[in-house]
């Protein structure tokens, strides 16, 4: 092996750097005279050789560029001397070349840089560590020899009480004996420890620390003192388990939903990212089947396009929307959802997803249906009886009164007494009342000629009765079923009863309209009104709404206190 000889040394050292040029296979290209001059190298000797042979100890590829390392060398007469080695790399003709720039160190310059020039920058780097970090400097045995005044503010002990202590005196008690044996068995080998502490001060008060130990090696490479280095970091060990908790909350949460509801996750076009395992369960679609979808491979086509298009216009513009959805499973089976569809929205307000959770509610709408089909039977058993008792009052007791009368007549041709004039005037009076009793039952114009006779027939003797005037406005393409023509009277009938008995006017409106596939009735009068808040139910609104249910219809009722009172009824025509 080739030798450093110390006879190639010149006194008359040359300018500039010592350098060596090795190429990218770590073959030396070249060593310039001050190299060769203060390291005694002999350059014949080494061009075209391992740059290895001349730094037996180190793998001077794996070196970070423009970081400055120590390392030793050694002559012909097996002395050793120190010097400061940094790599920096350039291309030739797009062949990588590493120059590698030595320093000798002596009593008189750091890489050539004169020591007061030298001590200042050391200051100004212990003035900014100072500054930014908490600092603390030990013995091989862990007593405590420096800390700076971070430190002490941070542990709220002086320095007095700090110095010659080990660690112990701001142990939290957090950490285990394992950690402290395996962070004092990596700085004892000279290895940098790095990690998170929990530290206590004086005060009881705990804080966190992010702390690099760095060990200080004698020659032969034993640790003699450790620098550790610590950056505060309790608030973001706060904020960290604020959400971590948060985190095992939403787990929990999601666990609760997914165990409860039906839930579905899709991007901003509708396409299907998350489904949950009560959504596969329910819609008998696989997991694979459904991700990447929209929700129409559900759709059971009972719902309209501008239904589905309300709903997308509400969570479109950033809003919530709830309804009831009936959704088709793979295996054709009909079933209802409870939806309510949350929008998430990015940092300009437009969402970026929709969150859905679901109910199955198929149970209750089977439930409800069969109700709205037994309420319906009892309407058409109670319209049937009114009928029947008004045609017998009608055909039967009124026909017997007639003849009364038509007697009591010929009586009164015969004799001249008060008593008979009375008993004339009573008959007549007791018909009329049938007659409008059988009439207020089930009136027979409304079986014979339709609505909108019957209606007008009734407002003629609504107004006469009581006195208020009636406009009706109606506008009807063909004639509505029975059942839905019956609603329409009797609702009618019972708004202008409420009108009657509260309203305190002496005029009220009857519309009827076909709008957008519906027919709309609305009876509105602008008389004393009341606050909807403070009224409770009575069995004309239950009966309203009822009837309403029965032909899938729906009754609104709005009105103010001193702004009267309107009735919508809405049935799907």
């Amino acid at each position: 092996m080739k030798t450093l000889n110390d006879t190639t040394y010149s006194k008359g050292e040359s300018p500039g750097d010592a350098t060596i040029v090795i190429d990218h296979y770590s073959k030396i290209k070249s060593i310039n005279k001050k190299a060769a001059q203060q390291f005694f190298l002999r350059e014949e000797d080494y061009i075209g050789e391992e740059v290895a042979m001349l730094f037996p100890a180190m793998n001077i590829m794996e070196l970070e560029e423009g970081v400055i390392v120590q390392h030793y060398l050694k002559n012909n007469k097996d002395e050793h001397f120190p010097l400061f080695l940094r790599k920096s790399t350039f291309k030739i003709e797009n062949s990588a070349y590493s120059m590698l720039t030595l320093h000798k160190s002596n009593n008189y310059s750091v890489f050539g840089m004169e020591p007061q020039k030298a001590l200042n920058e050391l200051l100004d780097m212990k003035f900014a560590l100072d500054e930014s970090t908490i600092v603390a400097i030990t013995d091989q045995t862990g007593k405590i020899k420096y800390v700076n005044d971070k430190f002490c503010q941070i542990s709220k002990y002086s320095e007095e009480e700090l110095l010659g202590q080990d660690h112990r005196i701001i142990n939290s008690g957090y950490h285990s004996k394992l950690f402290f044996r395996k962070l004092w068995h990596t700085i004892a080998n000279g290895n940098v420890w790095q990690g998170e502490i929990k530290n206590k001060a004086k005060d009881g008060s705990y804080y966190w620390v992010d702390t690099t130990i760095v060990p200080f090696l004698t020659n032969e490479g034993k640790p003699h003192q450790y620098l550790a280095i610590r950056k505060e970091i309790t608030e973001y060990k706060r904020v960290v388990t604020e959400l971590k908790k948060s985190m095992e909350e939403l787990v929990d949460i999601k666990f609760a939903l997914d165990e409860s509801s039906i839930v579905a996750i899709t991007d901003q076009r509708g396409k299907i990212t998350y489904v949950n395992d009560q959504f596969i369960q329910v819609s008998k679609y696989s997991r694979e089947e459904l991700i990447g979808q929209t929700h129409t491979i559900i759709s059971s086509g009972y719902h309209s396009k501008e239904f589905f298009k309300e709903l997308w216009k509400t969570i479109g513009t950033g809003n919530v929307w709830k309804g009831e959805i009936k959704n088709r499973a793979k295996d054709g089976q009909f079933y209802w959802v409870d939806t309510t569809i949350v929008p998430f929205l990015n940092d300009q307000g437009k969402p970026y997803q929709y969150l859905a959770i679901r109910f199955d509610i198929t149970n209750r709408k089977g439930m409800e249906e069969e109700l709205k089909h037994t309420l319906s039977r009892i309407i058409d058993v109670q319209e049937g009886e009114r009928k029947r008792l008004s045609r017998e009052l009608h055909d039967g007791i009124g026909q017997n009164l007639y003849s009364h009368l038509i007697t009591i007549n010929r009586l009164s041709t015969e004799i001249n007494h008060p008593l008979v004039d009375q008993m004339l005037n009573e008959a007549t009076e007791i018909i009329q009342e049938v007659r409008d009793f059988s009439w207020e039952l089930r009136p027979s114009v409304l079986d014979d000629l339709g609505l909108v006779p019957a209606i007008r027939s009734f407002l003629n003797r609504f107004s006469e009765h009581y006195q208020i005037d009636v406009l009706f406005d109606c506008s009807l393409n063909k004639r509505p079923s029975s059942e839905m023509e019956i609603t329409i009277y009797r609702i009618i009938q019972e708004a202008l009863t409420n009108v009657r008995k509260y309203a305190q006017i002496d005029q009220a409106f009857v519309t009827i309209r076909e709008v957008e596939g519906a027919i709309r009735v609305v009876v509105e009068d602008e008389g004393k009104g009341f606050n909807q808040s403070n009224i409770s139910t009575g069995v004309g609104l239950i009966s309203m709404g009822e009837r309403a249910r029965s032909v899938d219809g729906e009754v609104k009722i709005n009105s103010e206190q001193g702004q009267g009172t309107k009735v919508v009824l809405e049935i799907p025509n």
